[in-house]
């Protein structure tokens, strides 16, 4: 058991891994909610301390952080599994990931953490690629770590098998959805085992957690976000390669793609990527070729240990809790508040949801544009919004956008 009382005295490693842990496991924090509190409270010990208040002063009064006995199970199950913790605010921590919208708070990594920044390219595809398209993964991962780039992939079977092979003896990461000690698929258990030996696995999620359908576009979202490119070998419609191309457009990305018969249904993916703008490739030197010619990489492209949280971390104002239980106090506070309100020529809160909820549509929105329309002040609509968010009424997606849930 640690202790977390003593004043004026910074907290050991250990401590700091474990308040970390308990607020970014804590009931409904993800990332966002995550560093928007760090953004409000300064640090995660701070802001643990200051969630059920919070909670309290939105009108919900049974939320409570994650134990600390759950936080401090997960760290001895990382250490088990032979992994550690890399928190964002750590050197090894890529500044590339940490620049991303919704970065990770935390990733358990076995393996050489070097892998993260060593010029990192992705290659993914079809699970069940053709002969062709596995011999271009191939050729491709093999090709690009000749280059000095090191290959990422999510550990799937198909095209992410391929180029995870052919870039063990020059660096390669996989990114896992569930545990960093539950390989899937099983089949690629020895695969995994000589990628955490030669080159990182990594994952954000519990050791013990089995990947569920909700994890692969989170996954897919850190393939791209370590990577200075993504370049997707057969790809279907509305497979989950797509997915993390468009992630990589959402982070500022380039993508890339290897062009395949029109007839295939395979291919379909790649050549509609290539007819809305990716780069056409045929080899890992088309890939160096194209990156050569983009624009100067952003600055997170370097490796450098920061303590900041990411620019997207904003003020927060409500924190995800229980069922409100009543309490006259809080009521008279709610009803001058409405009063206020109501002075100052705003909606009450149960009117600025529903017009709210009157505008979004489950095709994404900016938040910039939900903001114009009601013609109300950002400040105002904050609190309602995450309100919504809680409820499960709407969602809030990568680069500032909302959508009915």
């Amino acid at each position: 058991m640690f202790s977390f009382d003593t004043p004026n005295t910074p907290p050991t490693t250990k401590e700091s891994d474990l308040c970390v842990l308990r607020l970014i496991r804590s009931r409904r924090v993800g990332p966002a909610t995550f560093f928007r509190l760090i953004a409000e409270h300064g640090s995660a010990r701070a802001a643990l301390d200051a969630l059920p208040e919070v909670a309290r002063a939105a009108g919900m009064y049974d939320y409570s952080p994650c134990p600390e006995g759950v936080a401090a199970a997960e760290l001895n199950a990382g250490r088990r599994a032979g992994a550690r913790l890399i928190r964002w605010d750590s050197a090894d921590y890529p500044a590339a990931l940490r620049e991303i919208d919704g970065a990770p708070p935390v990733l358990w990594l076995r393996g050489d953490a070097k892998w993260l920044t060593a010029d990192p390219v992705a290659v993914i595809g079809a699970r069940n690629a053709s002969s062709l398209g596995l011999r271009m993964a191939r050729g491709m991962a093999a090709g690009l770590g000749e280059a000095g780039h090191c290959v990422v992939a999510g550990l799937a079977r198909g095209v992410d098998t391929a180029a995870h092979n052919a870039a063990l003896d020059t660096g390669t990461v996989a990114v896992m959805a569930g545990g960093i000690d539950v390989i899937y698929p099983s089949e690629n258990n020895v695969l995994a085992a000589q990628i955490a030996e030669r080159g990182a696995l990594i994952s954000e999620q519990p050791p013990g957690t089995e990947p569920m359908a909700r994890h692969f576009p989170m996954r897919n979202r850190i393939v791209s976000g370590l990577s200075r490119a993504v370049v997707v070998i057969e790809a279907a419609h509305r497979s989950g390669s797509l997915i993390t191309a468009k992630a990589a457009l959402d982070q500022g990305r380039e993508v890339m793609a290897v062009p395949g018969h029109p007839m295939d249904a395979r291919a379909a993916g790649c050549n509609a990527l290539i007819r809305d703008g990716a780069t056409l490739v045929r080899s890992a030197a088309d890939v160096a070729e194209a990156l050569a010619n983009a624009p100067e990489p952003m600055a997170a492209m370097v490796a450098e240990p920061v303590t900041r949280a990411p620019r997207s971390a904003a003020r927060v104002v409500v924190v995800p809790a229980g069922p409100a239980a009543p309490d006259p106090a809080t009521a008279r506070d709610r009803t001058a508040a409405t009063a206020a309100r109501a002075r100052d020529g705003l909606p009450a809160p149960a009117d600025l949801e529903r017009r709210i909820l009157s505008i979004l549509s489950p095709s994404p929105t900016e938040e910039d544009v939900l903001i114009r329309d009601l013609g109300l002040p950002a400040a105002t609509l904050t609190p309602a919004i995450l309100s919504l968010e809680l409820q499960g009424r709407l969602t809030r997606l990568a680069g500032g956008r909302l959508a009915l849930a």
